[in-house]
């Protein structure tokens, strides 16, 4: 028999990775987990401060090497958790491949604060430990099967058993532990998830999709027990769909001890959502997104709702999902058209986020999976720090003011929610004052199929729609603006006057 994959932590410096991996081992009752630091110093009987001082790193790392790559190749089962610089040895990588990879991440300025003063020979001079953080990222992060945010122990609890799932999952399957203040929850991606992996939340399921989506891949929901199927498109998020979608559960006999799984683009996501949120004053969903929008934007963060002829999602509720199941397969199924909408809202990410994501898309790369996992990273972190909008969460409206309103002044009918959004994307980077950042994302969208300008609309028209943004607090419109790719500020004050000019710059000429 061969033997099972570990449970590997990696991290860098001060992420927790020893205590990480002894919890899941107490929590699995798999014995005692494995070291390779304390490995390496009971075999050499000293600290590893001292083999530092007195060998020089290129001894320890030789050493370190050696160690981990025998107990990986020997493990069978189990917890591990290896020294932060391990893995940039290419044979070590090359071990860990059989395992399942866990990042315990952690901010630079935390991992600072917990490694500087304590004796650590790399954490003496901060500048270096930083470019350290850097260079080693993108080696954890291309490894991790799975990421586990920084947080409290009882947070591992809810985590471990999908942790563990993985070893069963297809290849390629990734995890991200998604937290919020009121609740956290599972994000599965990877091509063949679409039911290949364990699904979470408990009673019988009960899918709800549109027309077009149902056919084909409902098959692919693991035993449900109730479909209900909607028109595809804007025009059905509203009041009387989602009446239409309740009553279809209390024909279907769902109860409070099932859930819902809603399976589709953005709104599906959100009438579905919304639909569970309050079916029976709430309902677990499980997102089960088939766009690029979805995929990269709207499945997380559990906003939900509906629109309102007045102005969009202005009904709705904050709901986290059970799950978010992720497969980049269902994007085949989709005309060009809407690869390209989607596009936007991977463009605003990347302007949120910066750095590799922002470099990947401004050098004119196509969306791949691993776009899609940056996507949704992105959007997890900003939501695990504002859930509710009170701040920080306001800058994924980037773009989406001004194009909200031009969805509600066209009557949801003649742009795709991405068209709006590029359109958006742009009037904010004018008000920003990023002429030349303004341009190079024009010529991305241009690129990618989408529309740069939209005629046979009034300008004065779409400004006075953004009045009724749902963030609009008192007589003010909070705007979210652009210092520079990674550099995103909201609640900031937009003049009407400048406005106007922003809108009317996205009107084509006659």
């Amino acid at each position: 028999m061969s033997p099972r994959p570990s449970l590997v932590f990696v991290g860098f410096m001060g992420a927790g990775k020893t205590t990480q991996a002894r919890e899941a081992a107490r929590l699995a009752g798999a014995g005692e987990a494995a070291d390779s630091d304390r490995i390496i110093e009971a075999a050499w009987g000293k600290r590893i401060a001292e083999v530092f001082d007195r060998e020089g790193e290129a001894a320890f790392r030789a050493r370190e090497e050696q160690v981990v790559c025998g107990l990986l190749a020997q493990a069978d089962g189990g917890m591990i958790s290896l020294g932060g610089g391990a893995v940039a040895s290419p044979r070590v990588r090359a071990e860990l491949a059989r395992h399942t990879v866990v990042l315990c991440e952690i901010t630079p300025e935390t991992a600072w604060s917990r490694a500087s003063g304590r004796g650590r020979p790399l954490a003496r001079d901060r500048d270096a430990f930083l470019a350290l953080y850097r260079e080693r990222l993108a080696i954890y992060e291309g490894l991790a099967d799975a990421f586990l945010p920084e947080g409290p122990r009882g947070r591992l609890a809810q985590a471990l058993p999908h942790l563990l799932a993985l070893a069963d999952a297809p290849d390629g399957v990734r995890l991200v532990w998604a937290h919020s203040a009121s609740g956290d929850y599972p994000v599965l991606v990877g091509r063949g998830a679409l039911g290949g992996v364990a699904w979470p939340a408990g009673g019988r399921r009960f899918c709800v999709s549109d027309e077009t989506v149902a056919p084909l891949y409902a098959g692919r929901v693991p035993e449900p027990t109730g479909l209900v199927e909607i028109p595809p498109g804007e025009s059905a998020k509203t009041l009387a769909t989602a009446e239409a979608v309740w009553r279809a559960l209390v024909a279907q006999g769902a109860t409070r001890a099932d859930h819902v799984v809603a399976l589709g683009g953005g709104v599906v996501g959100d009438l579905a959502g919304f639909c569970a949120a309050t079916f029976q004053r709430g309902v677990p969903v499980v997102q089960v997104p088939t766009t690029v929008v979805a995929q990269v934007d709207a499945a997380y963060g559990g906003k939900t709702g509906v629109d309102l002829p007045e102005a969009k999602n202005y009904v709705g509720a904050y709901h986290q999902p059970a799950a978010v199941i992720v497969d980049p397969s269902t994007l085949a199924s989709l005309p060009p058209e809407e690869h390209a909408a989607g596009y936007a809202e991977v463009l605003k990410t990347a302007l949120i986020a910066g750095g590799p994501l922002w470099a990947h898309l401004s050098e004119g790369r196509a969306v791949d999976d691993a776009t899609i996992l940056a996507c949704a990273r992105t959007k997890l972190r900003v939501v695990a720090a504002d859930e509710r909008d009170g701040g920080a969460r306001q800058v994924l409206n980037l773009g989406h003011t001004v194009g909200h309103a031009i969805e509600t002044v066209t009557g949801y009918a003649r742009l795709r929610h991405g068209e709006a959004v590029g359109l958006g994307l742009l009037a904010a980077l004018t008000l920003s004052g990023q002429p030349g950042l303004r341009a190079e994302v024009a010529e991305l969208l241009a690129a990618a199929g989408l529309p740069t300008t939209i005629d046979g609309i009034d300008p004065a028209a779409v400004a006075e729609a953004t009045r009724r943004d749902k963030k609009r607090v008192a007589e003010h419109v909070p705007f979210v603006l652009v210092e520079a790719p990674g550099d995103v500020r909201h609640g900031r004050p937009v003049s009407a006057g400048d406005l106007l000019a922003a809108v009317a710059e996205l009107v084509a000429e006659p």
